[in-house]
């Protein structure tokens, strides 16, 4: 028998082989797992993140595929409980990550450091937590009580008109757009990245940030909420423009130019004053048409 061919497809298999790994990504979370289960084989967060890191950074230089996956304690106690698992069994965190890698938040690692990937994997899971929130609200609305009509289902297609000619509106350049909408316990915030081309060419965006960004519109739209929308363009050869709409009573209003600098120009945590960017023009907004004025449901 020709063991060393064997051992030679055996690590052309483990390249072939996708993994996965659970990150805890902050200390907090890893003291939950290192309090509450026996088997939880490490005591040290710099020193779990390092061997993560070099596990991963191992598996690069192989050639083999990794994704790392946001895992929150409590989701993991949840799922053993539904699932009628021991969570205090290294099999368990093993099933609980392998599910992570279908449900998410999870990344491709592709050797970004932790400075990076941690950071974006965190915000993953913040945006899917928004998205399930406001997705759960509006569901939850029922029927119009003066139309019939299913709340939810309604807001959500006006939020996506009003995105849709926002997007129309903007012309050539790339676009950040941030909505952000009062609710409880707390606001939810929002963001889409989208470009279009010189040429008049279709406005390229990513499909699950459009779906976030407009649920969470819905939700504003539905619950009369306050908040609103802050889009800054960018293009070659020309000024940063930034505009915006207030959310107010199931309607956007457009922001004036100083309402938006003074939006930009101040500092959220201290109120002060701050000094504006240089090559940024704030402006009105475009006009959105008749249906730039949404209307919300009275429930």
């Amino acid at each position: 028998m020709d063991y060393t061919n064997q051992h030679s497809m055996r690590r052309v298999l483990c390249r072939e082989m996708a993994g996965t790994i659970g990150l805890l990504t902050d200390e907090r979370d890893f003291t939950v797992m290192r309090r509450r289960y026996r088997t939880f084989p490490f005591d040290d967060y710099e020193s779990y993140l390092r061997q993560v890191e070099y596990l991963l950074r191992t598996r690069e230089e192989e050639g083999s595929h990794t994704t790392v996956a946001f895992f929150d304690p409590e989701k993991y106690a949840e799922f053993c409980a539904e699932s009628g698992l021991d969570p205090d069994a290294p099999a368990s965190r093993t099933r609980f990550t392998a599910e992570l890698a279908i449900t998410g938040p999870a990344l491709s690692y592709e050797g970004q450091p932790f400075t990076e990937l941690v950071p974006e994997l965190v915000d993953n899971a913040v945006r899917k937590v928004t998205w399930e929130y406001a997705a759960t609200v509006l569901s939850r609305m029922g029927p119009c009580a003066t139309c019939g009509e299913d709340i939810g289902r309604t807001t959500f297609a006006h939020a996506s008109d009003l995105l849709l000619r926002i997007l129309d509106a903007a012309g050539t350049g790339e676009h950040h757009l941030v909505c952000s909408v009062s609710a409880e316990p707390e606001t939810l915030t929002v963001i889409l990245h989208a470009d279009e081309s010189a040429g008049g060419g279709e406005t390229r965006f990513d499909e699950t940030e459009a779906l976030e960004f407009t649920t969470v519109l819905a939700l504003g739209i539905a619950i009369h909420s306050g908040g609103g929308i802050v889009m800054r363009t960018s293009a070659p050869g020309a000024s940063a423009r930034v505009y915006g709409w207030r959310l107010r009573e199931g309607e956007l209003q457009s922001l004036t130019a100083g309402e938006v600098f003074d939006a930009y120009c101040t500092d959220s945590e201290s109120g002060d004053i701050v000094s504006p960017e240089s090559g940024v023009d704030y402006s009105v907004p475009p006009d959105l048409g008749d249906s730039g004025q949404v209307g919300g449901h009275t429930h």
